[in-house]
């Protein structure tokens, strides 16, 4: 019986334990919390936190798994991609790649060097550093943690006076201690949103939706609502793809389905704003 290692437990996974049981897998979830939900529906639990690469290797090594996937749970996805390429196991796109992605300071980096069209941002990891870096941005700014998804601790900071709280928002909610500061883009339309599936590199399904926020949400970067088929012009979702398609190849992605956030500036140009 083939064995599958899920890293996460939250509801989101146990249609996935399900799907694999029926195929004949025998299913192992991990994470630190063992009263998560998913971990009822799985074969064994391992308790791990999905951060520790090593931990997680470890742990692979132990069940003798043959497959590995943090579903919904992006926290664990660079585990996954680590412990996948230690056994050999196949994943979705090389560790180092996988990691870029997973890092909004090192994706930012990677767009710059590689010639994409990219918010004019910085990382750090102290938290007094950015004070010195007031005219190094055209402000407003945006703030969040390198390593957290759903738009945790995400702030917009239009004095810098208020820059400190929103640092502190940022830490708070991501996990390696690093946060990002980068120029809050305004963008044409509505900001575009697509789930995409790469076959060998290629992207084979790829539709964008309208994003729509509420201003008075708690956390207003939070997407309220998407619409299908996103309104944007014919010109703009092809050059969405096309970079989007160029950043697969560059990083040697394989097969697999990713979360896009990506819009049109108002200067008209096209950024790739995430991937997970």
């Amino acid at each position: 019986m083939k064995k599958l290692m899920i890293l996460g437990g939250s509801a989101f996974i146990i249609p996935v334990i399900k799907k694999a049981q029926e195929l004949g897998c025998y299913v192992i979830t991990c994470d630190y919390l063992p009263d998560n939900t998913a971990h009822k529906y799985s074969d064994e639990y391992c308790n791990v936190s999905v951060i520790d690469k090593e931990a997680v290797l470890e742990a692979a090594k132990k069940h003798e798994i043959d497959g590995i996937i943090s579903f919904a749970c992006d926290p664990g996805v660079a585990s996954a991609a680590y412990a996948a390429e230690k056994l050999g196991l196949p994943f979705q796109g090389p560790y180092e790649s996988v990691r870029i992605l997973q890092d909004k300071g090192l994706f930012r980096k990677f767009l710059t060097d590689n010639g994409f069209n990219c918010p004019h941002s910085k990382s750090y990891d102290d938290k007094k550093a950015p004070l010195d870096d007031i005219d190094f941005f055209d402000w407003p700014v945006i703030v969040k943690p390198v390593d957290s998804a759903g738009s945790k601790g995400v702030t917009r900071v239009d004095d810098p006076n208020k820059l400190p709280e929103a640092i502190e928002i940022a830490l708070e909610a991501g996990h390696n201690g690093h946060f990002i500061i980068e120029d809050f883009i305004t963008f044409k339309g509505f900001h575009a949103d697509g789930d995409f599936f790469t076959v060998d590199g290629k992207i084979v399904f790829g539709p964008f939706a309208d994003q729509l926020f509420d201003k008075d949400a708690v956390n207003p970067y939070t997407p309220a609502m998407l619409i299908w088929p996103a309104t944007m012009d014919e010109a703009d979702d092809k050059a969405l793809h096309d970079d989007i398609q160029r950043l697969m190849y560059a990083l040697n992605m394989k097969t697999g389905i990713y979360n896009i956030e990506a819009c049109i500036g108002a200067n008209g140009k096209p950024y790739i704003m995430e991937v997970s």
